[in-house]
């Protein structure tokens, strides 16, 4: 045989290259399979895709638009916090002043009341002083009068005399008393 003739029988019978008729139909049944997928398949897979984008994408604006949103609710908490903690001193502080003036009040109302007390106590003491020295006076008077009635031999009930001697003797003694100060 002839050496062609013995090659095309060699390549006949080699396994991986396909005879051309079958090359040809495989070629014909993929362009077919193809056709077919990208005519009914294709659009349909395309078709859920673009919805699952779109689902994505609307997920992806929502989520930002809700992290926005969040974002301006917790400045705006934040803002309120912060005016709330501003009320809270500003209210403290007008508490502690108002607390310091009721205080001061307190305490000037009680000064007052001190001084009035004390006052009427040296009021008091004065009106007792002077009521225990008128009465301790007219003892003093009588007991003197007594006693000069007794040394006399005579009584001395003349009431008018004997109230100008008494007084004039009170009057020496305190005098000597003041002087001896």
């Amino acid at each position: 045989m002839s050496p062609l003739v013995q090659l095309a029988a060699e390549e006949a019978e080699n396994p991986l290259i396909p005879p051309i008729p079958e090359l040809v139909i495989g070629l014909i049944a993929f362009v077919i399979v193809f056709g077919f997928l990208a005519k009914k398949l294709l659009p349909n897979i395309n078709k859920v895709l673009e919805q699952r984008r779109e689902a994505i994408e609307g997920g992806i604006e929502k989520a930002e638009a809700a992290q926005t949103e969040a974002q301006s609710v917790l400045e705006q908490y934040k803002a309120q916090l912060a005016e709330a903690r501003h009320e809270a001193a500003r209210l403290r502080q007008e508490a502690q002043e108002q607390g310091a003036t009721l205080i001061a009040d307190m305490r000037a109302e009680g000064q007052r009341q001190r001084e009035e007390i004390v006052a009427a106590g040296h009021a008091q003491i004065e009106a007792d002083r002077k009521s225990a020295a008128q009465s301790l006076r007219q003892d003093v008077g009588q007991l003197a009068t007594d006693l000069a009635g007794k040394l006399v031999g005579e009584s001395l009930e003349d009431h008018a005399r004997q109230s100008r001697v008494i007084d004039r003797f009170l009057d020496e003694l305190e005098e000597k008393a003041e002087a001896a100060r």
